[in-house]
């Protein structure tokens, strides 16, 4: 099943997601569907409030880039009630997008290393560290879990140039090339 895409605006997005217990309904299916909506949407991670569940989910196939990051070139995972733990490295500014806010791509100063406690959708618990693209994108998946959004780490600045696009995206003025959902 494709989910729609939750647009900035939505009040799902702000929340802080809830953790899950093994015998969560569906959960297979649901770790399923978020691939489908994530793949049908061309993006490389999606996270469980981005289709209008406040719990502690996401996914990401980042393979596409392993070409460039050797890294990633099996980088497919589900990551379920995760808790990031450490953050270092080196602070390093690119560019990211979300499927929460279309059209939209920003330079955000993300640490280049993080330690992360997961399990994975058989309840399986991991404890890992990534670098480089791979953590910019747990990274980001993360932040929904925590009611945040790529824009809040931009600088108040950037925040001001932006505020006019935003609110019109909230008021449901924006483009998208995929099925997308606005619910305040």
């Amino acid at each position: 099943m494709i989910y729609p895409i939750y647009v900035y605006g939505s009040s799902v997005l702000r929340k802080v997601a809830e953790n899950i217990a093994p015998d969560y309904p569906g959960l297979q299916q649901l770790v399923k569907d978020m691939f489908e909506t994530m793949y049908s949407s061309d993006g490389v991670g999606l996270a469980a409030p981005q289709i209008g569940k406040s719990i502690r989910i996401f996914v990401i196939d980042a393979t596409m880039y392993g070409d460039e990051y050797p890294e990633l070139a099996d980088f497919k995972k589900a990551f379920i009630n995760a808790e990031i733990y450490e953050r270092d490295g080196e602070e390093v500014s690119m560019g990211e997008g979300c499927l929460s806010v279309p059209g939209l791509n920003e330079n955000v100063v993300r640490p280049s290393r993080i330690r992360i406690r997961y399990v994975d959708e058989q309840f399986v618990a991991h404890d890992e560290v990534y670098e480089g693209y791979a953590a910019r994108v747990i990274q980001h998946e993360y932040d929904h879990l925590d009611g945040k959004l790529y824009v809040d780490h931009l600088s108040p600045l950037r925040k001001t140039l932006l505020r006019n696009k935003l609110a019109a995206m909230a008021k449901g003025k924006y483009k998208a090339s995929y099925k997308t959902k606005l619910v305040k």
